[in-house]
Protein backbone atom coordinates (compact mmCIF):
# COMPACT_ATOMS: atom_id res chain seq x y z
CA UNK A 1 0.00 0.00 0.00
CA UNK A 2 1.26 3.47 -0.87
CA UNK A 3 1.91 6.05 1.78
CA UNK A 4 1.69 9.81 1.83
CA UNK A 5 4.36 12.07 3.29
CA UNK A 6 2.64 15.47 3.50
CA UNK A 7 4.76 18.64 3.36
CA UNK A 8 3.14 22.05 3.80
CA UNK A 9 4.25 25.61 4.49
CA UNK A 10 4.26 29.08 3.07
CA UNK A 11 5.62 30.25 -0.27
CA UNK A 12 9.40 29.79 -0.59
CA UNK A 13 9.60 28.08 2.80
CA UNK A 14 11.70 25.17 1.52
CA UNK A 15 8.91 22.64 0.96
CA UNK A 16 10.11 21.32 -2.38
CA UNK A 17 13.77 21.19 -1.38
CA UNK A 18 12.84 19.20 1.73
CA UNK A 19 10.62 16.85 -0.31
CA UNK A 20 13.36 16.33 -2.91
CA UNK A 21 15.87 15.49 -0.19
CA UNK A 22 13.53 12.97 1.39
CA UNK A 23 12.60 11.40 -1.95
CA UNK A 24 16.29 11.03 -2.79
CA UNK A 25 16.49 8.44 0.00
CA UNK A 26 14.62 6.04 -2.31
CA UNK A 27 15.96 4.14 -5.29
CA UNK A 28 16.16 5.74 -8.71
CA UNK A 29 14.35 6.39 -10.92
CA UNK A 30 12.00 8.60 -8.97
CA UNK A 31 8.98 10.39 -10.40
CA UNK A 32 8.30 14.10 -10.06
CA UNK A 33 4.68 14.99 -10.88
CA UNK A 34 4.41 18.69 -11.70
CA UNK A 35 1.02 20.39 -11.68
CA UNK A 36 2.22 23.73 -13.10
CA UNK A 37 1.46 24.85 -16.63
CA UNK A 38 3.73 27.14 -18.61
CA UNK A 39 1.30 29.97 -19.34
CA UNK A 40 4.02 32.54 -20.12
CA UNK A 41 7.68 32.66 -21.19
CA UNK A 42 9.06 33.15 -17.67
CA UNK A 43 7.14 30.13 -16.36
CA UNK A 44 8.27 28.03 -19.32
CA UNK A 45 11.92 28.86 -18.58
CA UNK A 46 11.43 28.13 -14.88
CA UNK A 47 9.82 24.74 -15.60
CA UNK A 48 12.56 23.73 -18.05
CA UNK A 49 15.30 24.64 -15.56
CA UNK A 50 13.60 22.64 -12.82
CA UNK A 51 13.16 19.63 -15.12
CA UNK A 52 16.88 19.63 -15.93
CA UNK A 53 17.82 19.87 -12.24
CA UNK A 54 15.51 17.00 -11.33
CA UNK A 55 16.77 14.84 -14.19
CA UNK A 56 20.30 15.20 -12.79
CA UNK A 57 18.93 14.04 -9.42
CA UNK A 58 17.42 10.85 -10.89
CA UNK A 59 13.83 12.03 -11.34
CA UNK A 60 11.61 11.58 -14.36
CA UNK A 61 9.23 14.54 -14.64
CA UNK A 62 5.65 14.20 -15.80
CA UNK A 63 3.45 17.26 -16.08
CA UNK A 64 -0.22 16.81 -15.23
CA UNK A 65 -2.36 19.80 -14.35
CA UNK A 66 -5.63 17.92 -13.74
CA UNK A 67 -5.79 14.10 -13.71
CA UNK A 68 -3.13 13.16 -11.19
CA UNK A 69 -5.05 10.06 -10.10
CA UNK A 70 -5.16 8.84 -13.69
CA UNK A 71 -1.46 9.50 -14.12
CA UNK A 72 -0.58 7.62 -10.91
CA UNK A 73 -2.89 4.74 -11.80
CA UNK A 74 -0.98 4.32 -15.07
CA UNK A 75 2.49 4.68 -13.54
CA UNK A 76 3.10 1.21 -12.20
CA UNK A 77 5.81 0.19 -9.73
CA UNK A 78 8.89 1.20 -11.72
CA UNK A 79 9.72 4.15 -9.46
CA UNK A 80 11.27 4.20 -6.00
CA UNK A 81 9.18 7.19 -4.90
CA UNK A 82 6.89 9.90 -6.25
CA UNK A 83 6.99 13.62 -5.48
CA UNK A 84 3.80 15.55 -6.24
CA UNK A 85 4.31 19.32 -6.42
CA UNK A 86 1.92 20.94 -5.62
CA UNK A 87 -1.62 20.40 -4.35
CA UNK A 88 -2.61 24.07 -4.22
CA UNK A 89 -1.60 24.73 -7.82
CA UNK A 90 -3.49 21.56 -8.76
CA UNK A 91 -6.49 22.91 -6.84
CA UNK A 92 -6.44 26.17 -8.82
CA UNK A 93 -6.32 24.12 -12.05
CA UNK A 94 -9.31 22.03 -10.89
CA UNK A 95 -11.30 25.10 -9.91
CA UNK A 96 -10.56 26.82 -13.24
CA UNK A 97 -12.03 23.79 -15.06
CA UNK A 98 -15.06 23.53 -12.74
CA UNK A 99 -13.99 20.16 -11.31
CA UNK A 100 -14.91 19.06 -7.77
CA UNK A 101 -11.84 19.31 -5.48
CA UNK A 102 -13.30 16.92 -2.89
CA UNK A 103 -14.01 14.23 -5.49
CA UNK A 104 -10.58 14.67 -7.09
CA UNK A 105 -8.90 14.61 -3.67
CA UNK A 106 -10.50 11.25 -2.89
CA UNK A 107 -9.43 9.93 -6.30
CA UNK A 108 -5.87 11.08 -5.58
CA UNK A 109 -5.78 9.35 -2.18
CA UNK A 110 -7.14 6.11 -3.68
CA UNK A 111 -4.52 6.23 -6.45
CA UNK A 112 -1.70 6.74 -3.92
CA UNK A 113 -2.92 3.83 -1.81
CA UNK A 114 -2.97 1.60 -4.87
CA UNK A 115 0.47 2.69 -6.04
CA UNK A 116 2.48 0.91 -3.36
CA UNK A 117 5.12 3.65 -3.20
CA UNK A 118 5.90 6.57 -0.91
CA UNK A 119 4.38 9.74 -2.35
CA UNK A 120 5.73 13.06 -1.11
CA UNK A 121 2.92 15.62 -1.43
CA UNK A 122 3.89 19.30 -1.40
CA UNK A 123 1.24 21.95 -0.73
CA UNK A 124 0.91 25.53 0.41
CA UNK A 125 -0.62 26.45 3.74
CA UNK A 126 -2.89 29.34 2.81
CA UNK A 127 -5.01 29.53 5.96
CA UNK A 128 -2.64 31.44 8.23
CA UNK A 129 -3.37 34.92 6.87
CA UNK A 130 -6.31 37.26 6.93
CA UNK A 131 -9.70 36.41 5.46
CA UNK A 132 -9.51 37.35 1.76
CA UNK A 133 -11.63 40.29 0.63
CA UNK A 134 -13.17 38.58 -2.41
CA UNK A 135 -15.35 35.53 -2.90
CA UNK A 136 -13.05 33.63 -5.28
CA UNK A 137 -10.08 33.94 -2.91
CA UNK A 138 -12.24 32.82 0.05
CA UNK A 139 -13.54 29.81 -1.89
CA UNK A 140 -9.97 28.91 -2.89
CA UNK A 141 -8.75 29.25 0.70
CA UNK A 142 -11.61 27.08 1.98
CA UNK A 143 -11.07 24.43 -0.70
CA UNK A 144 -7.32 24.41 0.00
CA UNK A 145 -7.95 23.93 3.71
CA UNK A 146 -10.31 21.02 3.08
CA UNK A 147 -8.03 19.38 0.50
CA UNK A 148 -4.95 19.75 2.70
CA UNK A 149 -6.81 18.35 5.71
CA UNK A 150 -8.12 15.41 3.66
CA UNK A 151 -4.67 14.46 2.36
CA UNK A 152 -2.90 15.11 5.68
CA UNK A 153 -5.38 12.84 7.49
CA UNK A 154 -4.28 9.97 5.24
CA UNK A 155 -0.56 10.74 5.57
CA UNK A 156 1.90 8.62 7.49
CA UNK A 157 3.98 11.73 8.15
CA UNK A 158 3.18 15.45 7.97
CA UNK A 159 5.71 18.29 8.01
CA UNK A 160 5.36 22.06 8.26
CA UNK A 161 8.17 24.07 6.71
CA UNK A 162 8.90 27.36 8.48
CA UNK A 163 11.70 29.60 7.18
CA UNK A 164 13.48 26.61 5.66
CA UNK A 165 13.17 24.49 8.80
CA UNK A 166 11.10 21.29 8.88
CA UNK A 167 8.76 20.85 11.85
CA UNK A 168 7.23 17.38 12.16
CA UNK A 169 3.51 17.65 12.90
CA UNK A 170 2.54 14.00 12.46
Amino acid sequence: MGEIIFITGGARSGKTAFALGRAMEHTSPRLYVATAEALDAEMHERIEAHKMERREMGFDTLEEPLDIAGLLNGTGPRYGAVLLDCLTLWLSNLMAKGLDPDREGHRLIDAVKGLGLPVYVVTNEVGLGIVPDNELARVFRDNAGRLNAMVAAEAREAWLMVSGLPVKIK
